[in-house]
C-alpha cells in the first residue's frame, strides 16, 4: 500500500509517496523551486496567499506520477504537516476571504496580551499552558477588530494544513493538536477553549469540525481524485502542524525525547507527559499528535523566527550581481573557512517578527563589532550560523529552567543540519549529542498516514527502519570555547526597541 505526505512550508510544499509494505520512499517532489513569497503589506505583517499552497499542491502531486511513473491510484490516504499558527478564513466553498495571516506574522500581540488580562495569568496558564501571545485566536480577534467585513464573510477558521485537507474533501476541519496550536485548547478540561473564544468575543461557529490528528476524517472529493489521478477512496487519516510532524518524522514520541530543526525558523522540541508553562511565556506547550485522553503527551517548544531566513537572506545579499545565485552547500563551505567566534563578529538573527523567547518583542536584528579590515564572507555567514545556534540555545536554557531538558537531539538530513559547521556549534554550544537521521516531514506525514489508516498497529511499528545516518558528539574543548562565546553574544541582545 502507497501513502501519500503533504509538508506545507512558508518557503514551499513537499511531497512524498511512501510503500508502506517495504517501508521506504518512492518519491518526492517540491514545489515551486524557489522559495514560496512572503508578502509584507506593512512592518510585522506576513501572509500569503492560501490558493497557491492549493496550486502548488496539485501540481507537485502530479509531478510525482510524471518523475517517478508511480500509480497514484495505489494511494490509500493522505498525511498532511503545515506551518503552524497561521489563519485561513474560508466561505462554506472553501474559497479564502483574504490571504492566511501566517506564523511569522506579529500583528495580534496586544489582543493576545489583552485576553492574558482579562481571563487572568493563572487561568491562562492552566488552561492554555501560556498567553494567547501572538497565535490564531488572536491574530482571528485582529481581524474582527480591523477587517470586520472579512469576519462576515467567514465561515470557517482553519490553520494552513486544513485548508489543504478541506481543498481535498470539501470539509472544513481541525485537529485538536492544532486547536491548542491556535492557543484554543483548554488543557485541564481537554476540550475547546471557549473561554478564549468568548473573552475575545468570537462567534464558536467559525470553528470546524474537531478531529483526532489520527483515523479517518474525511474522503477525497470524486472530482478532486479524477483531477490527481487518485482513487476516490482515498481518506486523509492524519494532519499535524509542522513542528510536532517533524517530531513525528524522527520517532520523537515519549517523555525525555528531544527533536530539532533549522528551516525557516528554529525550533527545539520537546516530549513531556506534564502540563509544562513558563510564567514568562518565553516558550510554548502544545498537545503532542499522539497525545490521548488516556496518554498525556506535549510538546515543549521554543522557535526562532529567523534561522533559515537568514541563510536565506545572506545567500540573496551575496549573489547580489552574479547571473545565478550561490548555493546552500557554497554558504556551508565559507562558514567551514574561518574560526570558530568568527573572529569576534557577532550575528543576531531576529529580523523575522516577534520572538516568543523575548516574551513578544521585537529584537533588534544586525552584525555588531564588524571590523572591514578582519572580516569577509567567511566570517559573516559563521556568525550567522553562531547566532541562529545561540538563540536556540537561550531558548533552550529557558526549558531547562522549566524543567525540560535531555542530552540527545534529533534531526533530520536538511536545512542548516547539513552544513557540518552547524552541526559543530550545535553540539557543543548546547552540550548534547545530536543524531541526524535520513527523514523530513513529507515522509514522516506519509507514515503517519499509514498509522492513521489502519495500516501499521502503533507508530513504533511505523518507524522501524528510521534510518540514523550519524552521530555527532560534543567536544570538552570546544564546549568550552563555545560557550564563552556564546555568554559574550548574549550579553549584547538588544530588546529595548
Amino acid at each position: 500500500m502507497y501513502f501519500l505526505g503533504i509538508d506545507l512550508g512558508s518557503s514551499s510544499v513537499k511531497i512524498s509517496v511512501f510503500n508502506a509494505e517495504k517501508q521506504h520512499i518512492m518519491g518526492s517532489v517540491t514545489m515551486p523551486e524557489s522559495e514560496m513569497k512572503i508578502d509584507a503589506p506593512q512592518h510585522g505583517f506576513a501572509e500569503q496567499n492560501p490558493n497557491d499552497w492549493w496550486q502548488y499542491t496539485k501540481d507537485a502531486i502530479k509531478r510525482l506520477k510524471t518523475a517517478y511513473n508511480i500509480d497514484l491510484k495505489k494511494i490509500e490516504a493522505i498525511g498532511i504537516a503545515y506551518q503552524m499558527h497561521g489563519l485561513v478564513l474560508t466561505d462554506n466553498d472553501m474559497h479564502p476571504v483574504r490571504p492566511a495571516i501566517i506564523w511569522c506574522d506579529s500583528r495580534a500581540v496586544k489582543y493576545g496580551d489583552a485576553t492574558y488580562h482579562k481571563i487572568g495569568k493563572t487561568n491562562c496558564n492552566e488552561m492554555l499552558l501560556g498567553s494567547p501571545g501572538n497565535f490564531t485566536a488572536s491574530k482571528l480577534k485582529w481581524v474582527k477588530e480591523n477587517e470586520p467585513h472579512t469576519l462576515k464573510k467567514a465561515k470557517y477558521m482553519m490553520l494552513p494544513g486544513d485548508f489543504i485537507a478541506a481543498k481535498l474533501t470539501g470539509i472544513a476541519q481541525i485537529a485538536t493538536s492544532g486547536l491548542s496550536e491556535a492557543t484554543l485548547w483548554n488543557f485541564k478540561e481537554q476540550r475547546l477553549a471557549t473561554e478564549v473564544l468568548d473573552a475575545m468575543e468570537l462567534p464558536t461557529e467559525i470553528v470546524p469540525e474537531i478531529v483526532p490528528n489520527f483515523g479517518e476524517q474525511a474522503k477525497i472529493l470524486p472530482k478532486i481524485a479524477e483531477d490527481l489521478g487518485l482513487s476516490k477512496n482515498v481518506i486523509i487519516s492524519y494532519r499535524g502542524g509542522d513542528q510536532p510532524n517533524n517530531a513525528l518524522s524522527l520517532n520523537t514520541l515519549n517523555p525525555g525525547e528531544i527533536a530539532t530543526t533549522a528551516g525557516t525558523s528554529a525550533v527545539i522540541y520537546a516530549v513531556s507527559n506534564q502540563n509544562t508553562f513558563d510564567k514568562e511565556n518565553r516558550i510554548n506547550t502544545f498537545l503532542h499528535i499522539n497525545n490521548t485522553p488516556e496518554l498525556k503527551r506535549n510538546g515543549v517548544m521554543v522557535c526562532i523566527n529567523g534561522s533559515g531566513i537568514l541563510y536565506q537572506w545572506l545567500r540573496k545579499i551575496l549573489s547580489t550581481g552574479k547571473t545565478e545565485k550561490i548555493s546552500y552547500n557554497r554558504l556551508n563551505q565559507l562558514a567551514s573557512n574561518t574560526i570558530a567566534g568568527s573572529k569576534g563578529l557577532r550575528f543576531y538573527p531576529f529580523g523575522n517578527g516577534v520572538e516568543r523567547i523575548f516574551n513578544n518583542k521585537e529584537v533588534t536584528s544586525g552584525i555588531q563589532f564588524l571590523n572591514f579590515n578582519m572580516h569577509g564572507a567567511e566570517e559573516l555567514v559563521r556568525a550567522a550560523c553562531e547566532g541562529i545556534v545561540f538563540g536556540m540555545n537561550y531558548g533552550f536554557d529557558v526549558m531547562k529552567e522549566v524543567g525540560v531538558s535531555g542530552s540527545v537531539v534529533k534531526a533530520g538530513n536538511a536545512n542548516l543540519f547539513l552544513s557540518p559547521v552547524f552541526r559543530e556549534i550545535f553540539v557543543n554550544t548546547t552540550n548534547t549529542s545530536l543524531e541526524i537521521y535520513n527523514t523530513s516531514g513529507a515522509e514522516g506525514a506519509a507514515r503517519g498516514a499509514a498509522f492513521g489508516s489502519g495500516y501499521y498497529s502503533s507508530l513504533e511499528e511505523a518507524f522501524t527502519n528510521l534510518e540514523l545516518l550519524k552521530t555527532i558528539n560534543p567536544t570538552t574543548k570546544l564546549t568550552d570555547e563555545y560557550t564563552e562565546i556564546y555568554q559574550h553574544w548574549k550579553t549584547y541582545i538588544n530588546t529595548d526597541i
